[in-house]
């Protein structure tokens, strides 16, 4: 039975890449600041970077702030990408990086804009509804979600850091709600790559799941330590989104590939193999 997570790996075998691009149109990076240019400005990075990508991971954000020229741009995006995906003979997952959470019926229409509306196969999401905010994203175990757990963000530790009752703490105990939740192989975590002893914490809490660990480059996180932190055993469960160390480099397609290529090399140092 396909999974978000089995479809993934598939994808991740066939570009031997763990490199989630990210398509974050930040104004200063486009040519003028319209909906146009930023959809030209990912669809650039979408035709040279898609031979490395694990996934692309555009940012809802960047394409809200033009409202719905902006939210059809988004859409344009996914096109470009399943269409990519096409021509390379192997599809390419969308996660969608909206970060929604809320009440189940609001939920239902947030999963229903990601995955019917957009396209997306799969969304970032707020855990902290509990459980009945997150069933309308996984009811289909084709699409997939990513909850926050251990933010890379600097402030994260204000409420993630909370130290509980039992000595966990509050981002261990949704890693391990999460690990209970994903009955279908569609859940997997959000945890910051600039956080190394919580993302030890978080693999231990959650030894089975996928991690998406935003924070390597322009946050300062640190591509070796991560892998190390992170990996399963079988050499996989981290995707590393990279945005702006790709976007703004003079060869966007060339710097996907050399990222691509030393996590393999760092793979290979760890495990004995790529």
């Amino acid at each position: 039975m396909e999974t978000f997570f089995s479809f993934l790996e598939r994808r991740i075998d066939d570009a031997s890449s763990l490199l989630c691009i990210g398509l974050d149109p930040h104004i200063p990076d486009l040519k003028e600041p319209t909906a146009a240019s930023a959809l030209d400005f990912c669809l650039n990075l979408v035709k040279q970077t898609a031979p490395y990508a694990a996934a692309f991971k555009p940012n809802a954000a960047f394409f809200e702030v033009f409202g719905a020229e902006g939210w059809t741009a988004l859409k344009q995006v996914i096109e470009a990408i399943s269409a990519e995906s096409k021509r390379l003979g192997s599809r390419i997952p969308v996660i969608l990086d909206a970060k929604r959470g809320d009440i189940a019926s609001t939920a239902d229409a947030y999963a229903q804009s990601a995955f019917e509306t957009l396209g997306a196969d799969c969304i970032t999401l707020n855990p902290y509804l509990g459980k009945d905010s997150i069933d309308p994203f996984i009811k289909d175990h084709e699409k997939g979600v990513f909850l926050l757990c251990k933010t890379s963000n600097a402030g994260s530790g204000d409420v993630q850091d909370i130290s509980l009752a039992n000595g966990d703490m509050l981002y261990e105990h949704v890693a391990k709600l999460a690990q209970t939740w994903n009955t279908k192989n569609n859940i997997g975590l959000v945890v910051g790559a600039t956080h190394i002893e919580a993302m030890k914490r978080v693999r231990a809490a959650a030894p089975n799941l996928w991690f998406l660990s935003p924070g390597v480059g322009a946050q300062g996180g640190e591509l070796e330590s991560a892998l190390k932190a992170g990996l399963r055993k079988d050499g996989k469960g981290v995707l590393l989104p990279i945005s702006r160390a790709i976007s703004r480099a003079e060869n966007p397609g060339k710097a996907a590939a050399e990222i691509r290529d030393q996590i393999v090399d760092i793979k290979r140092n760890i495990f004995g193999r790529g």
